[in-house]
């Protein structure tokens, strides 16, 4: 009787279809931010789909590593998911000689969902207006401008830090927990430079709040089209982009990661969910699959070994 029990509990709970209860998102960002936003667009469309509720965590900080290390730690059973960007994926394996998750092993590819290029702002009073002239300031200053980022150790921390290297300059690094504060500090003149997502300051600079002093990517981007690319700024092997993908505690049923790879693709490539959550904020749609984003990962952490070495960023 009791083996009999044990078969129609168990053959009833993998008759249910997935997903049978709320779905958990973590996100390493501050509520508000481009990703939280993306995220939170994402997590209604699947809602309505699967008919389940989609929790958004924000657990910002540590450059990633607190929200990875919930997911890493979170039971395999198809029902948590991290949004993270190319730090937790790729970057923080080489800035830091330990970390508390390991991102081969600990995490499961789920989809890489939107690609993304930053743009480098100044303050409004800041005096110049392109990349040279901040190149110019900056070494006739050394060690007085300051710069921000979200987080040491970040996708735009990284990028300056980079920039910094590639140009000979020293600038004094200001680490925030996220996007916003960081804007709201180059707004008051409380901060030099900056490198953003592009719809996170895109507003700002169109209402002379700041200034955008290029983007990364091969061409300009609609939503500020008067601001250049780096190359076009005289400096064509300068690259700041990075991208935004989801994955799941290693050992996911593969057949749950399939199904929210497969949705979440459908969603993001829509030309709906495009104007309404990825235009704005200067994302550019992907969603591949589970294959798909774990052989781009193999690339993409040989890229990240080069670029934190060409910066001599370590976060130890």
């Amino acid at each position: 009787m009791k083996w009999l029990l044990i078969f129609f509990f168990s053959t009833a709970a993998v008759a249910q279809p997935y997903p049978s209860k709320p779905v958990r998102i973590v996100v390493p960002y501050t509520a508000g931010g481009p990703a939280d936003l993306l995220v939170r667009g994402l997590g209604q469309k699947l809602s309505d789909a699967w008919g389940q509720q989609i929790v958004v965590e924000n657990k910002p900080g540590a450059n990633e590593i607190i929200a990875a290390q919930d997911i890493a730690k979170s039971p395999a059973d198809g029902y948590n998911y991290l949004l993270a960007s190319d730090a937790v994926f790729s970057l923080n394996s080489y800035l830091y000689s330990k970390l508390p998750y390991d991102s081969v092993k600990d995490l499961a590819p789920v989809s890489k969902l939107v690609n993304a290029n930053l743009m480098l702002v100044a303050r409004q009073g800041f005096p110049g207006s392109s990349v040279r002239d901040l190149i110019d300031v900056a070494k006739k200053n050394p060690g007085r401008l300051n710069y921000g980022s979200v987080g040491a150790g970040g996708v735009n921390h990284l990028a300056m830090a980079w920039f910094n290297t590639e140009n000979g300059l020293d600038m004094q690094h200001i680490a925030y927990k996220g996007l916003v504060q960081g804007l709201q500090d180059i707004m008051t003149d409380r901060l030099d430079v900056m490198f953003a997502v592009i719809g996170g300051a895109a507003p700002y600079i169109k209402a002379s709040k700041m200034k955008g002093l290029a983007v990364s990517g091969r061409s300009r981007n609609a939503l500020i089209p008067d601001v250049p690319t780096f190359a076009e700024a005289g400096l064509p092997n300068f690259d700041a982009s990075f991208y935004f993908g989801l994955a799941a505690p290693a050992g996911t049923p593969r057949e749950a990661i399939a199904k929210l790879a497969g949705d979440a693709s459908k969603i993001v490539n829509t030309a709906e969910f495009r104007e309404k959550f990825l235009n704005n904020l200067g994302f550019e749609a992907v969603g591949d699959t589970p294959e798909q984003f774990a052989a781009f990962l193999k690339g993409d952490r040989e890229s990240a070994a080069k670029k934190v070495k060409a910066s001599g960023a370590k976060l130890d």
